[in-house]
């Protein structure tokens, strides 16, 4: 099938098995690229193995012979020339194979592969030619016919044809981060144009859900379409399981006139993205003006003393504040602009109360499309590592940089803040379903904060009364990583289509109905919903919810908690995999990040008072 066209990782088993062979081992990771193995040849291990054996075939050869002395000498003769000659050839052969092995495929670069291929899964509106998703299709091409220009495109979020602008923002966010930091690492394993492109889809449909030229707005779309949305499912009459590409009636547009968490993380998006096309000097120019109209929208231009509203409650993306939203946004503002306002606001110790940025709650630490607290944390170190602030930032960006140090820490064995399963999962959502989506944020920030330690020639943390190196973190990442792409006691991947064992009965409506169908109704499509057979589709890439918290798993459709994807959980994934890869021993870029901040010159201190 055309989306199979990446390679598919190994067993389960031989995974588990290698990391058992000692520290040895501890960092396989990062073979160099080779030519594309067949699936087969992938199939043979967690790591590729190709065979460095050579096989010596003798040919024996029964001729019938006159007896003839001189005959029989020539052909002896022959013989052992043509023996040594082999011996030669095979000695030479095996030598060079010696010293010059077959690189290793990485397989974090096989999962990089694939996890990207969700995206193209879940596109909405006019599909490109180059999409490379067999059984998707053009889709909901009418969204918001009359809301502005329409709002066609974008992304569906989970396995509903539903378009949400919170956790899709969110998702172009950390995608964006991502590739700030490792587009040297993207590159190498050939998608960085790829990840550009995904990125761009999902920032050309946040431009349409609000007034984008404008100066100010009163408005934006904080979503198109019901999980049910159909008149049966408004009527009770049963669950709407459907194909996008089948979809023909009018799907809802959610407006939002007070929503500051929405249009804060909105605005994050279209700032890091700025810093992703600074190449494109217009759509870079866009993309700002995008998002300081939202910031402004959000704060309602009040910065730290917003007196407005709270969003709208949500049946699944319901925010539980907006002060967060507000130190993340503001801090991508500042990369993306260079304007003091936006560190003024951010350095503010009032925002930081109100934010509750230092509580030491049940979710400190724990990034998600709800909680920007860690992410916003470690961003604004990272100014501090790499930057000479000084007064009057210091005080405020060392809270952060000792925050973040706590919680890098607080994820590593040893520590109690979380527990872990007997299978080694932290559960960062205190045995709650749905765990996958948190421990790969987790992951990517670990993995990057040990690349800001090495790029800063920092050996390591003090984590409480110990010093810990920088791999320590690393090895966190990748002990999380691992868990997820096989090493669990399911020896299971909860990556479609990585390894020989991976969930079949996905949560998502166009995968579990072929493609052939074309049209239908929501009743008709119930039976393909109840069917015992796996997805005639699967959806290469796509990162499921995960076990519960006794390393269990139901391969359920019916059962989302279980077996559904999120647009947010694959970002994180993505995120972390690429932070991961180290065949190229390439770190992270430590300047375009910092390209729109101007020289920055410190301020005198007060004088003091005598």
């Amino acid at each position: 099938m055309a989306e199979r066209s990446n390679i598919w990782g190994g067993t389960s088993d031989t995974a588990i098995e290698n990391e058992d062979q000692g520290s040895e081992n501890a960092h396989y990771y990062g073979g160099a690229a080779y030519r594309s193995p067949s699936e087969a040849e992938v199939k043979q291990g967690w790591l590729l193995r190709p065979a460095m054996d050579m096989e010596m075939q003798t040919r024996k050869k029964k001729r019938c012979v006159n007896i003839n002395t001189t005959v029989l000498i020539r052909t002896l003769v022959v013989v052992a020339i043509l023996a040594g000659f082999a011996a030669l050839v095979a000695f030479l052969v095996v030598r060079r194979h010696r010293h010059r092995p077959l690189p290793v495929q990485d397989n974090y670069t096989v999962a990089l592969h694939q996890a990207l291929m969700f995206f193209n899964a879940q596109r909405s509106g006019k599909l490109t030619a180059n999409n490379n998703v067999s059984w998707r299709g053009d889709s909901c091409l009418d969204d918001g016919k009359g809301y502005l220009k329409g709002l066609e495109g974008g992304y569906y979020d989970s396995g509903d044809a539903v378009k949400y602008s919170f956790p899709a923002s969110f998702a172009m966010t950390i995608l964006s981060w991502s590739v700030i930091e490792y587009s040297a690492k993207y590159e190498a394993a050939g998608e960085l144009d790829h990840v550009k492109d995904i990125i761009k889809w999902g920032t050309d449909y946040l431009l349409k859900t609000f007034n984008s030229s404008a100066k100010t707005i009163d408005k934006v779309a904080s979503q198109v379409g019901y999980a049910n949305d159909s008149s049966e499912g408004k009527t009770g009459a049963g669950d709407c399981w459907i194909r996008p590409e089948s979809i023909n009636y009018p799907r809802p547009v959610i407006p939002c006139s007070t929503c500051p968490a929405l249009a804060a993380e909105m605005a994050a998006a279209l700032a890091a993205a700025s810093i992703v096309f600074k190449d494109d000097r217009d759509y870079s120019n866009k993309l700002v003006h995008g998002a300081d109209v939202l910031f402004k929208f959000a704060t309602k231009g009040e910065g730290e003393h917003y007196t407005g509203g709270s969003d709208p409650s949500s049946k699944f993306y319901n925010s539980t504040g907006f002060w967060d939203e507000f130190v993340w946004g503001g801090a991508w503002m500042y990369c993306a602009t260079g304007n003091s306002s936006y560190i003024d606001l951010v350095t503010n110790p009032c925002l930081a109360k109100h934010a509750e940025a230092f509580w030491g709650g049940p979710d400190r630490g724990v990034l998600s499309w709800d909680n920007k607290h860690a992410g916003a944390q470690l961003l604004l170190s990272r100014l501090r590592m790499f930057l000479d602030f000084g007064y009057p930032y210091e005080e405020m960006l060392k809270t952060f940089h000792e925050q973040t140090i706590e919680i890098v820490c607080s994820y590593l064995p040893g520590f109690n803040n979380f527990n872990r399963t007997k299978g080694g999962l932290i559960e960062l959502n205190h045995g709650k379903p749905k765990p996958l989506q948190y421990v790969v944020n987790a992951a990517f920030l670990a993995a990057l904060y040990a690349d800001y330690l090495e790029a800063t020639l920092t050996p390591g943390s003090q984590c409480g009364a110990k010093f810990y190196p920088t791999e320590a973190f690393r090895d966190f990442a990748r002990s999380q990583i691992n868990y997820i792409l096989g090493r669990n006691p399911q020896r299971m991947s909860y990556v479609v289509g990585f390894s020989d064992r991976f969930p079949k009965y996905v949560h998502h409506k166009g995968a579990s109905i072929p493609s052939y169908i074309k049209h239908q109704s929501c009743r008709d499509g119930l039976k393909w919903k109840e069917s015992k057979k796996p997805n005639p589709n699967p959806i290469v890439g796509a990162m499921v919810a995960g076990p519960d918290k006794y390393d269990g798993f139901r391969d359920h459709r019916s059962n989302y908690n279980f077996t559904e994807p999120t647009m947010a959980g694959n970002a994180g994934l993505v995120a972390a995999l690429v932070a991961l890869l180290d065949g190229s021993k390439t770190g992270i870029d430590k300047n375009t990040i910092f390209y729109a901040i101007p020289p920055f010159s410190t301020p005198p201190p007060p004088p003091q008072e005598p």
